[in-house]
């Protein structure tokens, strides 16, 4: 009897109550009395976009065109880089469904295999890479920064960071709704205390080596969180309507990630700290390291466990498995092992390969749901979906050849400044051309039945 009361123990831990349906619905639609509004939806991106890694870019951009012109790049870069996350918010919210599902749409049920593997992998090695960035940090301010204690710490962290995604959307919102305010009241103190340091506004003005022109400076700034923006609609799948889940993503994305680059670029500019404009190195040169450890937990935390969701929820549409928490716990047990070997030096490769392969998805989702199915979605269980679908297979190929042909350029043709290693312009321009090359191949090939497409019942339920 106590064997069997165990195995039913950790049959529970692995895979929830098997009675109930996996609150987080993680293949089927989101039901509407399960909802969320706009504070809930806004708090868990916003958790979600506070990465310390938006932080250094905002310091190195600043640093090299100047504070003035930066402020006009950073206000365009996150406005496409905003539209394009609330377009996916919205359609997310229409139809309640993960970046994963709605991809079955696009790619067809084995199409989407392959982005459930990209969405999922990658996720699976985002969570390895930046563990470290809080378990060393960690050590170093305790005087404990041994090998055999930093690796204990990654351990530590990289268990609490799955803890929260294992718990689900409510487990990840209450943690957002704790860290959110902390991270801003911090960042607000930080900028208001470097502006005295820097003596006054005038002082932030005065710097710039000129050395970035405003398209290279717009295509960084998209760059930043673009991939990661094609995640989102696995939380804003839960807004209670379309428009609330667009103003989400709105206000996490042009708003909240513009907050980030600027307080990067304003700690940049003032204190010589590396990396540049690192919040934690920043505030401890302001003699506040204390709060910046608090921070900069909190950063990484609120959004290595969206990470981890990521990849459960991709896990679950792979497998077609009702419940996440066996991927969530399996690629989280990946990512520690990642961590524990190391990987943290290769944050910035894996930045440049999500802004690769990425974004020419999230162009296919996007004009797939508003250019083909003009947001008139059927509900999964009224269609008939093909083994993979063609057009949407095609245009992704040809955005991430345009994305490989364009890496470090700010447009075809066009090279970007070397300040910063990254994408340059491949992750905006593999995106568009993703765009436009499924809305034509829809309208000259599905439209006309040259293709087909999938079989959706004439009398099925459309959200």
């Amino acid at each position: 009897m106590a064997a069997e009361d165990e195995t039913s123990a950790w049959r529970t831990f692995v895979f929830g109550d098997e009675d109930l349906p996996d609150p987080d619905y993680p293949i089927d639609h989101v039901p509407r009395d399960e909802r969320k509004g706009l504070v809930s939806i806004s708090a868990v991106l916003l958790g979600f976009v506070f990465f310390a890694g938006t932080l250094w870019s905002g310091a190195e951009v600043g640093a090299a065109m100047g504070f003035g012109p930066m402020l006009t790049a950073t206000a365009v870069g996150y406005a496409i880089l905003g539209v394009y996350v609330a377009a996916l918010c919205g359609i997310a919210a229409k139809a309640g469904l993960t970046t994963v599902l709605l991809a079955r749409y696009s790619f067809g049920r084995w199409g989407a295999k392959f982005a459930d593997l990209l969405l999922g992998g990658t996720q699976v090695g985002w969570f390895g890479v930046t563990i470290p960035m809080v378990a060393i940090p960690t050590a170093t301010f305790f005087g404990l920064d041994s090998p055999t204690f930093t690796l204990a710490l990654i351990v530590i962290w990289g268990v609490l960071h799955l803890a929260t995604a294992y718990v689900g959307y409510e487990g990840m919102e209450k943690l957002s709704m704790v860290a959110v305010p902390i991270l801003v009241v911090v960042g607000l103190l930080s900028v208001y205390i470097a502006v005295g340091d820097a003596g006054g506004i005038d002082g932030l003005f005065a710097g710039g080596s000129g050395g970035m022109g405003f398209a290279a400076a717009v295509t960084i700034v998209v760059g930043t969180f673009i991939s990661g923006g094609t995640q989102a609609p696995n939380w804003a799948r839960f807004a209670s309507s379309t428009r609330v889940g667009f103003w989400a993503g709105l206000v996490a994305f042009l708003v909240g990630n513009g907050f980030l680059f600027l307080s990067g670029a304003v700690g940049g500019a003032v204190y010589n700290v590396t990396p540049a404009g690192d919040l934690y190195e920043v505030l401890a040169a302001q003699g506040l390291a204390a709060i910046g450890l608090v921070a900069l937990v909190l950063n990484i935390w609120t959004t290595n466990d969206n990470a981890a969701y990521a990849f459960g929820v991709a896990g679950s549409e792979a497998f077609e498995f009702d419940r996440k928490r066996p991927f969530v716990l399996a690629g989280g047990t990946v990512g520690i092992l990642l961590a524990l070997a190391g990987a943290e030096s290769l944050l910035i490769p894996w930045l440049s390969t999500l802004g690769q392969y990425v974004p020419p998805l999230g162009g296919v989702i996007i004009a797939d749901f508003l250019l083909c199915w003009r947001l008139r979605i059927p509900h999964m269980d009224d269609v008939e979906f093909a083994g993979v679908r063609w057009i949407g297979v095609f245009a992704y190929l040809v955005g991430i050849v345009v994305a490989a042909l364009t890496a470090g350029q700010v447009a075809p043709g066009v090279a970007a400044p070397q300040v910063l290693p990254g994408p340059g312009g491949a992750a905006l321009n593999g995106l568009v051309a993703a765009f436009v090359v499924h809305t034509a191949a829809y309208y000259l090939l599905e439209g006309t039945g040259v293709l087909a497409g999938h079989e959706v019942t004439p009398d099925a339920e459309r959200f």
